[in-house]
């Protein structure tokens, strides 16, 4: 065999692996984009028509769904507002002779500042219990400064949230 065939057998051969070479990455990368279109396209065989319809339905019905929780929260919200959740307490002493600040007031409201203030009074042979309706934050019964006191922290409360 003459130089010049054996470098054209040789040149024609590192065509051949390299081509070889490039038909196996195509071979693999076309494997790998099927694995991805069945992945998408589910267990039949169907045209790109009605895999997106079929999407578009799930993601309808995921949509009622999402709206439906929203709904929930949305009134959830209003009943979390209208919850008497915002709770303060005053200890003190109502009367000058006795200690221990037995007598309290406590303010209960909701968020729009509608509840009630509770305070109980403690004397050495008695003691009294008062209620008092609040309504958007104030009372239209007179409020003791230890009243007023609970019913500004319970405010507070309410603002930080």
């Amino acid at each position: 065999m003459s130089t010049t065939a054996l470098i054209v057998a040789v040149a024609a051969l590192l065509v051949a692996l390299a081509a070889l070479g490039l038909g196996w990455l195509a071979h693999q990368r076309h494997q790998l984009i099927q694995r991805r279109y069945a992945v998408l396209w589910g267990e039949g065989t169907a045209d790109v028509t009605s895999v997106l319809a079929q999407q578009a339905r799930r993601i309808g019905v995921e949509r009622a769904r999402i709206d439906a929780v929203e709904k929930s929260v949305t009134g959830l919200r209003g009943d979390l507002a209208q919850a008497l959740q915002h709770v303060a307490v005053v200890r003190y002493d109502a009367f000058g002779d006795m200690g221990g600040r037995m007598s309290f007031s406590v303010a209960v409201i909701d968020d729009n500042g509608d509840g009630m203030v509770i305070s109980s009074i403690h004397a050495r042979g008695e003691s009294r219990t008062y209620a008092k309706g609040i309504v958007g934050g104030g009372s239209d019964t007179t409020l003791t400064p230890e009243e007023q006191q609970a019913l500004a922290a319970a405010r507070d409360d309410s603002a930080g949230g």
